[in-house]
Order: structure tokens, then C-alpha cells, then sequence
């Protein structure tokens, strides 16, 4: 089994020694670093190459907002996974719009924050439910007109890429879905991204489900 390699990122040592304590029971994770600020995470993260970063948002010398973007620019492969006290939206909507791909809670159950960092490990979009609606509302996504946006820019498949999106299926299980290469799905994702002006799979996410996407069946060429 190819395990989940985390790098956890938090200034507080209970949590951020209570987190690894945990991770380091799960048979499918394997910790690979501890960082308590911005600096020293992307240091770390040059080094380890985690796959998934579980990162703070406030911390000394360098926060978890000016510390996502530097993440991202090392490598677009890293998966960060907010773990935040903080449920405002603009502070979600910051993080995603840098570059996260999942933002939980605190205060989430044991499962709950296991369970998204394996879907995160895979690039499937991850917020704590209490904060989801609000983050829709306030996201600042492209408005269109779905007659012009889906029906002339975006192809069936794309459109049937981006519903799968927002049920939180992988790549690999999308192609199952459609029966085609995984292959063929990634360019399907890049096209979606590129034509909606989307910068990440979580974003995508969240512009199906305020369109209505994942329930309403759409005509596309």
C-alpha cells in the first residue's frame, strides 16, 4: 500500500504533536514532516515532497496564507489541506483562491478530518460542511449565462466531468464513471478549468454545485 506522505504545519505543539500522534496510527499515512510556521513548512516541503500539507492558517513569521501560494509555486502537485480555528468565508475564499484544495475545522471529528485528507490525497475538493454553503454564496466564480457558458463553450463530456467534480470523484473514478482513459479525463479537467477560468478541481467544485450542476441535467454540445 502506497502510503498518504503528510507534512503537518502548526504553531501550537499540542495540536500539531496530537495531529501526528494521529496520523501515525492510520496504516495509510506516513507523517514526513513537522513544521510550526510558514518558512519553515515550505523549507520542509522543498525537501520531503509531501503529498498532502495539513496546514494552519495563523502562525508567526509566515501565515497560512502567504505561505500557500510559495507552496504551490514549488510544485502544483502538493495538496494543501487548511486545518484552521477560523470559519469565516473570505478567509476560506482566500485559501482556496491561493491554491488549497480543502479547508476543515479544528474542532472536526477524528474520521471526518482522516476521511478529507485521503479524498484531498487524491485532488478531490474538501470543506467542512458547516462552512460550504456560505463559502458558494461568497465565491467569487465567473457568473454566466448557462445558454452561452455550457451550451457553447463547454463540450458533454467536459460538462459531465465537471458534475462528477462536484460529487468529489477522483480522476481515476470519473473515467470509470465514463468508461474512458483516465487520460482522457485530465485533459477533460484542464479544458474545464482553462474555459472557466477556474484555478483548481475545488474551485470547479464549488461553481457546479452553485450552478446547480449536480442535480439539473444540462444540454452541452
Amino acid at each position: 500500500m502506497k502510503k498518504i506522505r503528510i507534512l503537518v504545519v502548526d504553531d501550537q505543539n499540542v495540536v500539531r504533536e496530537g495531529m501526528v500522534a494521529i496520523l501515525s496510527l492510520q496504516k495509510d499515512m506516513e507523517v514526513v514532516g513537522e513544521a510550526v510556521n510558514g518558512i519553515e513548512a515550505v523549507q520542509l516541503a522543498l525537501r520531503t515532497k509531501p503529498d498532502v500539507i495539513l496546514l494552519d492558517m495563523v502562525m508567526p513569521l509566515q501565515d497560512g496564507l502567504a505561505t500557500i501560494p510559495k507552496l504551490t509555486e514549488i510544485s502544483p502537485n502538493f495538496r494543501i489541506l487548511v486545518l484552521s480555528s477560523f470559519a469565516e468565508s473570505n478567509r476560506v475564499y482566500q485559501a482556496i483562491k491561493t491554491g488549497a484544495i480543502g479547508y476543515m475545522l479544528k474542532d472536526t471529528p477524528r474520521a471526518q478530518l482522516l476521511n478529507a485528507i485521503r479524498e484531498v490525497a487524491k485532488g478531490q475538493a474538501s470543506i467542512h460542511p458547516s462552512i460550504a454553503i456560505q463559502v458558494i454564496k461568497d465565491f467569487d466564480l465567473p457568473v454566466t449565462n448557462h445558454s452561452i457558458s455550457f451550451n457553447q463553450h463547454l463540450t458533454r463530456r467536459e460538462m459531465e466531468t465537471l458534475r462528477l467534480i462536484a460529487r468529489g470523484l477522483s480522476n481515476q473514478e470519473i473515467a470509470c464513471t465514463l468508461v474512458v482513459n483516465e487520460r482522457t479525463i485530465a485533459k477533460y479537467v484542464s479544458g474545464v478549468l482553462n474555459k472557466l477560468h477556474l484555478a483548481n478541481r475545488t474551485q470547479a467544485a464549488l461553481y457546479a454545485i452553485r450552478e446547480g450542476l449536480t442535480t439539473v441535467m444540462t444540454q452541452a454540445n
